[in-house]
């Protein structure tokens, strides 16, 4: 008996699937390269009134200034705006809005102007330039990262009548408009030295006579003890890492400042204000507030 065949299963028609969309991956983000670091003579910004009223008063050249209408003709500013303006810069009147624009939010207080990168002064000219006044006085900065620190040690040092401040090129800050804002004008009247190496330029100062304390609270000598009668260094380290181990060891002696309170360290701006203080009351009585006054 032969077997039927057996019937052929109709083609199913299949339902056609529509088409995939491609996938879309994200687009990875372009990686914007950083601006260029700033040039030693590129131009700078400084803003705020002192800063900027000082840097006219001292004739410092600069290419642009950018000023609220209120301050254009303030009677402490419209001739010294004049005066730049005949010495060839832009006087450009402004809204306070512009201004925050330019100077990043900065407390500009209505006034920027754009000026060329500080020149510093060399070791030699800054010594030169301290011999001329009897037992000088110099800072020296170790590690100061913070602008607004080393702006009031600026600050501070200028108005003790101090000779100058000496800054590393590596690892701390610079003069920048930061530190010029705090230094409230002081940086066109007291020079500031950069040098490559701290260390190198404290042996070339005690080869010059001068004899050099370094800052710390862990100071075997306290501050009032002392007796400034000679050409003086003042060396002051960051904080929170202090005076570096190697530069210490440049010091001639390592000073500290008696503290009565459970506060175990100053800010080191402050410590700077005190040092130089206690400089200024031994050579000065008239500085010393303290003492009575003669009848």
């Amino acid at each position: 008996m032969t077997e039927k065949p057996r019937p052929r299963k109709k083609n199913r028609l299949t339902a056609t699937r529509p088409p995939r969309s491609p996938r879309h991956t994200p687009a990875k983000p372009v990686r914007k390269s950083p601006p260029p670091a700033p040039t030693e003579d590129a131009p700078e910004l400084l803003y705020g009134r002192h800063a900027v009223l000082s840097a006219l008063e001292s004739g410092r050249p600069c290419n642009r200034i950018w000023v609220i209408p209120s301050l254009r003709y303030d009677p402490r500013f419209h001739q010294r705006l004049n005066e730049a303006k005949q010495q060839g810069a832009v006087i450009d009147t402004v809204t306070p809005e512009r201004l925050d624009q330019l100077c990043q939010r900065g407390r500009h207080q209505g006034i920027a102007m754009q000026v060329a990168a500080y020149n510093y002064w060399s070791l030699e000219d800054l010594l030169a330039k301290a011999a001329t006044v009897n037992q000088p006085v110099l800072l020296a900065a170790d590690g100061i990262t913070d602008p607004q620190n080393l702006g009031a040690m600026i600050r501070t040092a200028e108005a003790l009548g101090m000779q100058g401040v000496i800054i590393p090129q590596r690892r701390a800050v610079g003069i920048t408009a930061t530190v010029a804002k705090a230094a409230a004008g002081a940086l066109e009247y007291l020079p500031v030295a950069r040098v490559v190496n701290l260390n190198q330029a404290l042996e070339t100062l005690k080869q010059a006579g001068y004899w050099i304390y370094g800052l710390s609270e862990r100071g075997a000598v306290p501050l009032p003890k002392i007796t400034f009668d000679r050409p003086t260094v003042f060396v002051v380290g960051s904080e929170g890492e202090g005076i570096s181990l190697q530069t210490q060891k440049h010091c001639d002696e390592m000073v500290a400042i008696p503290l009565a309170g459970r506060t175990p360290s100053l800010n080191a701006s402050v410590a700077v204000g005190i040092a130089l203080y206690e400089i200024s009351c031994q050579r000065s009585p008239a500085w010393d507030l303290t003492q009575e006054s003669p009848t």
